[in-house]
């Protein structure tokens, strides 16, 4: 969106995107990175060195957002994202100093910098919005010697903030959720995704199809996702079931295979079949409907070829259950079901 360093140029459509007009904002010392708007009318751009400008005439003229005198509220801005017409929040900062976090809780007649002792190191580059306090937030440091993609969370609005590195190399450029649980984000050049099964507590990480370097990703229903990225780069998620928990087999890591369970319905043992092309940590996990870890079948290192584990299930009460196998770069889930 930012063109250094002669400004910004916004594009505008005004029949849902068969035609493009490009303007360019009249301030060129402003560099804006995400654009947001809540209506027709009222909308808002972050960038720098002015964090966050808005509009009340549909993008006409743009002004400077007030914002808040903090150490930190000149920051560069790189997500915005309102939970409502009231409820909004915004995050950036700047590699190898920190990540910042900006609320608004008047429909962004005025902007906080929340003043938290969890700082992120490096900067927040997206948000997600459970609700109005409940805030997921993805980033992290790109280059190599770098402390890698970190999560920022809330559960009060704002007020306390656990932020973590989660282990794996890279940075989060996007985050969005395919159902209440699960989570998904790419790492850009690093060519893999990162998905978290539980809300973005844990992570686990798969190489992107096609070594794909992707950005930018969303899902607009739990079946339905899509990603973009460098050189015109374009991936799809579309499973072939109406579960919930759904089999990636067709989407990622070709020579991995999960079959499905055998006897299904069973009752109270039933046989996992899976196969490995490589030498490769394996973790093989039983969750109830609700996405809850049942049991941990497998949490090791494995041998390629064909393997077979045996689940009893004497403790559990029937209904539908899902086992998911994954790997350092696949992950595939099954539903069976228990018959008692």
């Amino acid at each position: 969106m930012y063109n250094y360093p002669f400004g910004t140029y916004v594009l505008k459509t005004t029949n849902s995107g068969v035609d493009w007009i490009r303007y360019q904002q009249p301030e060129e010392n402003i560099f804006s990175q995400c654009i947001v708007f809540l209506d027709s009318l009222n909308g808002w751009m972050g960038g720098k060195p002015t964090p966050i400008v808005r509009t009340t005439d549909g993008g006409k003229t743009w002004r400077n957002a007030e914002i808040d005198s903090s150490t930190f509220s000149t920051f560069p801005v790189f997500d915005i994202k309102f939970y409502n017409d009231k409820y909004g929040y915004a995050c950036g900062g700047s590699v190898d100093c920190c990540g910042i976090m900006w609320w608004t809780n008047n429909g962004g007649n005025y902007w906080y910098v929340i003043d938290t002792p969890a700082v992120a190191i490096d900067p927040i580059n997206q948000l997600h919005l459970i609700d109005s306090i409940h805030v997921l937030g993805a980033g992290g440091d790109y280059e190599s010697t770098g402390y890698g993609v970190e999560i920022i969370r809330t559960s009060d609005g704002g007020l306390n903030w656990e932020f973590a590195h989660i282990g794996i190399a890279g940075a989060a450029w996007d985050i969005d959720f395919r159902t209440n649980k699960e989570a998904w984000a790419p790492l850009g050049g690093e060519e893999k995704l990162i998905y978290s099964l539980d809300s973005g507590k844990t992570w686990s990480q798969i190489l992107t199809p096609d070594s794909s370097a992707i950005f930018e990703l969303t899902f607009p229903d739990s079946l339905y996702g899509i990603g973009v990225g460098n050189r015109g780069a374009i991936i799809k998620y579309k499973p072939d079931s109406t579960s919930d928990i759904v089999d990636e087999d067709k989407l990622f890591a070709k020579g991995f295979k999960l079959e499905q369970n055998y006897p299904n319905p069973f009752n109270p043992i039933t046989t996992i079949s899976y196969s490995i092309p490589k030498d490769e940590f394996v973790k093989l996990v039983i969750y109830n409907l609700l996405g809850e870890e049942i049991k941990v079948l497998i949490n090791q290192f494995q041998r390629s070829g064909d393997h077979q584990v045996y689940f009893d299930s004497q403790t559990l009460s029937g209904g539908v259950y899902f086992y998911s196998l994954k790997t350092w770069e696949y992950i595939s889930t099954k539903k069976m079901i228990l018959m008692k």
